[in-house]
């Protein structure tokens, strides 16, 4: 009678990890949180687009940088992006780049009662800067994670987390 009652541990704790695990890379909820990526760090870096920032994250965001503290609330995160952008000069390069690293994202669905409201998801990108002769050299490299919540049908990134920043080599 205990070989039946650990077939079904095993077979219940087989269920639970399998839930909880990884979604594949051509899922719709990957692909979608993928394209969501791509257009934060575009409006952040490239476009300097608020609106689009301001529709990306939840009113309580929350901003941890391992180099730069805490940044609480989406105005006032949006708002440091914004100032950064007005003090860039008319035609000057874009000061700064971020590139996603091939093959290090990963998103995890978050389920309650079954129903699907959040997913976190994992990467790691780099960075390069403009040096004084206005070429891009390499920056940082770092890893960071997106608290993605559904809040009325849309994606919104409520928690976010940058760290482990060093040199590329």
């Amino acid at each position: 009678m205990n070989w039946k009652k650990n077939i079904a541990v095993l077979t219940a704790l087989g269920i639970s990890l399998v839930s909880m695990a990884q979604v594949e890379a051509d899922s719709e909820l990957f692909q979608t949180l993928k394209e969501k990526d791509s257009i934060l760090f575009d409006a952040a870096f490239n476009t300097c687009d608020i609106n689009t920032l301001n529709a990306m994250f939840t009113e309580d965001f929350e901003f941890y940088h391992d180099k730069g503290g805490l940044t609480t609330g989406r105005n006032t995160f949006v708002e440091q992006i914004k100032e950064g952008c007005n003090n860039r000069i008319a035609g000057e390069p874009q000061p700064a780049k971020r590139h996603l690293v091939a093959g290090s994202l990963e998103v995890f669905p978050l389920y309650k009662n079954g129903e699907l409201y959040g997913a976190i998801q994992n990467g790691v990108h780099t960075f390069e800067f403009l040096n004084e002769k206005k070429e891009y050299q390499k920056g940082d490299i770092a890893k960071y994670t997106h608290l993605w919540i559904l809040e009325d049908g849309s994606w919104k990134i409520k928690r976010e987390l940058s760290y482990d920043h060093q040199l590329q080599q």
